[in-house]
């Protein structure tokens, strides 16, 4: 990695993150790939890992925990009236500069695990169809897991775009999003699945019985997305209430043992969501070995966005029988999605 290609990828989280979604990092982003001091920064990140991300992050985190500067008026997580007519990177550098120590240490050492709940209310209807078309208990296990928040998807409830409610209508969380494309069935939607056994890994687990951890997590929300911040705070408290079975390692190598521990009774889905993009290719395609192997043993689901591209995909294996479908695309914070293929009509 050099400036040149550091420069690059802030362009590209400018236009197709950033726009529409964030004013502030979309306006940072811009400006950074134009200054050699910040991309020379961002060399210390670790290979993998999603740059801006973490750059962003490092800072939001020290400005979460009170570092006095005037960048914090440009933060809605940190200020009620944040400044939108200043510039905001001449006073971001600067802060920067004088967080260096503080902001290298983050940027060798922490993760872009960003618990984006939002996602579930596109996997929840993912998951009500494979029942309905198994008619078993599912079984989980989630690759690239984190803290394992979205493992607990049957846990919340969900509105998509009008008054009617599904899912745990007692839970803590409740998600909204809009189907942008095609149509949900109702009568799938309110038949919610339940879960026999649920198993998430990763390489570092977020514990979020651990403050230290929650913060962090935080950190990675984008300071103008309150709704995500609730969402997160709310499903932290589910999982300490419903906390999943977590094991850390190398998610594609343990994936054949744990999915043998599977009862066999129930339907196998494993799943993931924006992480494949910080595998290597050699990773992805070991992954999907891994999945044609289980499924020479037993029926299994494999859901799943950013191996190839950011749209929603399911690949079955039922009654020996591989089956690969587009669901259509997803917004990264799960604010919508598309719905237009039913994929268990086989």
């Amino acid at each position: 990695m050099d400036t040149k290609n550091m420069a690059r990828i802030f362009n590209v989280f400018a236009k197709e993150e950033c726009a529409g979604s964030s004013d502030l990092y979309e306006r940072l982003s811009l400006q950074i790939a134009d200054d050699e001091y910040l991309l020379q920064l961002c060399l210390s990140v670790r290979e993998g890992q999603p740059v801006p991300n973490l750059l962003f992050a490092s800072v939001h985190d020290l400005l979460l925990r009170g570092a006095d500067h005037e960048l914090a008026n440009f933060y809605p997580s940190v200020t009620d009236k944040p400044d939108r007519r200043e510039n905001p990177f001449p006073i971001f550098k600067a802060f920067c500069r004088e967080n260096e120590e503080a902001i290298l240490e983050r940027l060798k050492t922490k993760r872009v695990q960003t618990n984006e709940v939002r996602r579930c209310a596109y996997l929840y209807p993912v998951f009500c169809s494979i029942h309905q078309q198994t008619k078993k208990p599912l079984s989980l296990i989630e690759i690239g897991t984190s803290a394992g928040l979205q493992l607990l998807w049957d846990q919340y409830s969900y509105s998509y775009g009008d008054d009617q409610i599904y899912g745990n209508l007692d839970s803590y969380v409740h998600l909204t999003s809009k189907v942008r494309r095609g149509s949900l069935s109702p009568d799938v939607l309110k038949h919610t699945p339940s879960v026999t056994k649920r198993v998430g890994i990763d390489i570092h687990v977020s514990d979020l019985t651990k403050e230290e951890d929650v913060h962090w997590l935080k950190a990675l929300i984008w300071p103008e997305h309150e709704e995500r911040r609730k969402n997160f705070e709310t499903a932290v408290q589910q999982l300490r209430t419903y906390p999943p079975v977590l094991k850390e390692g190398d998610g594609v190598a343990m994936l054949p043992e744990i999915a043998g521990e599977i009862p066999e009774d129930t339907t196998l889905c494993i799943f993931h969501t924006h992480v494949a993009n910080q595998m290597p290719e050699s990773v992805k395609d070991e992954l999907l070995r891994q999945v044609a192997g289980i499924g020479q043993r037993r029926e299994v689901y494999h859901i799943y966005n950013n191996m190839s591209d950011r749209k929603l995909h399911v690949d079955s294996v039922v009654s020996g029988r591989l089956k690969t479908e587009t669901i259509g695309e997803t917004d990264g914070h799960g604010r919508w999605f598309d719905w237009e293929r039913d994929f268990t009509k086989r």
